[in-house]
């Protein structure tokens, strides 16, 4: 049985996109070819980013509908991840709010990809 561990972003500019996940993650990404690059983030799962004039079939233009998420184990790690990706020059889409999954901010990359940081449920 084939297992889901890759999430695809379709990016403007492959090269801004691996600059901003390289400083965000703290990591070199695993691959790195001019319309594709991927960066390990935990166990296994793997982000890939990859040009959008190069994807086939093409994608939709329409909307951003998902989010990848930044789970931590407390409120003090999700107020810790605002203010360090608030004050590295992240677009903040949410300001840090309490919902009723606990506090969370949504954050945005250079192509507009929702990444939130919530509490880990364990």
């Amino acid at each position: 049985m084939a297992q889901a561990n890759l999430i695809i972003f379709y990016v403007a500019d492959p090269l801004a996109s691996v600059g901003f996940y390289r400083k965000l993650l703290g990591r070199e990404p695993l691959v790195s070819f001019p319309t594709f690059s991927s960066f390990d983030l935990q166990d296994g799962f793997v982000l890939g980013l990859w040009a959008q004039d190069t994807v086939v079939p093409p994608p939709s233009k329409i909307g951003s509908r998902s989010e990848l998420a930044f789970m931590v184990k407390d409120e003090d790690a999700v107020r810790a991840h605002y203010e360090n990706w608030k004050s590295a020059g992240l677009a903040i889409a949410q300001e840090l709010t309490k919902m009723d999954f606990g506090p969370t901010f949504v954050a945005l990359d250079p192509d507009g990809h929702r990444l939130r940081v919530c509490l880990f449920d364990d």
